[in-house]
């Protein structure tokens, strides 16, 4: 893993739960990298505060709403403004509502897609050139459950199935310069508001390990799939043995 040291990565939604984990993982391995936040700015400020403390100027916070037309560009000069350059895109921000079908607008049907799959698109889109030139990569946030979600959740699991498609897609149109590969998480966090013990306990029944998976098991993949220079267009399954079934 010591290829990643030195490197710059921008993490979307890196304030916090899964996103925070993937920002201390991949400082741990010596990267500079900037955290991106919708609304979580006093949790973006500690972690920068937290990592900075660590390694001198190793960490910035950056604010954008990831539907705006004009972020991907943003975002991708504010960094290389920052830190001189791109090494490691990480689409990890993501809206997870239960919306069934009966209740589900337009409008929360287009946030959804703006965010998860409009924004990954378009970040890749703004920062290829950048990662070209450095050999960098890219990994998106899948979802190993898209598939087998519980009612209500179709249109989230339509847009998580959609990237990983855009993963492997984008994978062969960014190569041989830029790497694409995704990470796609099992049970790992609860979403919020949390299930009841009963959707609890009938979600973990169908995973082989018999527990919920931890957010530094996510960062760790992450890192992994960001380090290996021979992989592109893995969609790595990170839950705990659950799409075996």
């Amino acid at each position: 893993m010591d290829n990643l040291s030195g490197r710059v990565a921008l993490v979307t939604g890196g304030a916090k739960r899964i996103g925070a984990a993937i920002v201390r993982e991949l400082h741990a391995r010596g990267m500079n990298v900037m955290i991106h936040y919708a609304t979580s700015g006093k949790d973006a400020k500690a972690l920068a505060d937290e990592l900075n403390a660590q390694r001198h100027d190793s960490a910035a916070t950056v604010r954008a709403d990831l539907a705006a037309a004009d972020v991907p560009d943003a975002l991708v000069g504010e960094i290389c403004s920052r830190f001189g350059g791109l090494d490691l895109l990480v689409n990890n921000a993501s809206i997870f509502p239960r919306r069934p079908l009966a209740a589900l607008t337009r409008e929360q049907w287009h946030a959804m897609v703006d965010v998860n799959l409009t924004a990954p698109l378009f970040l890749a889109r703004s920062a290829a050139a950048v990662l070209a030139e450095r050999k960098g990569s890219i990994v998106n946030l899948s979802d190993a459950y898209a598939a087998r979600l519980p009612v209500g959740y179709g249109a989230y699991a339509a847009t998580k199935a959609a990237l990983v498609d855009l993963t492997r897609s984008l994978a062969r149109e960014l190569a041989p310069d830029v790497r694409v590969n995704a990470v796609a998480p099992g049970a790992v966090l609860w979403p919020e508001p949390e299930p009841d013990e009963v959707a609890k306990r009938k979600m973990l029944a169908g995973v082989p390990l018999a527990r919920l998976g931890e957010p530094a098991d996510l960062a760790r993949a992450a890192a992994f799939l960001a380090a290996e220079p021979y992989l592109t267009g893995v969609i790595l399954p990170v839950d705990g043995g659950r799409s075996l079934a």
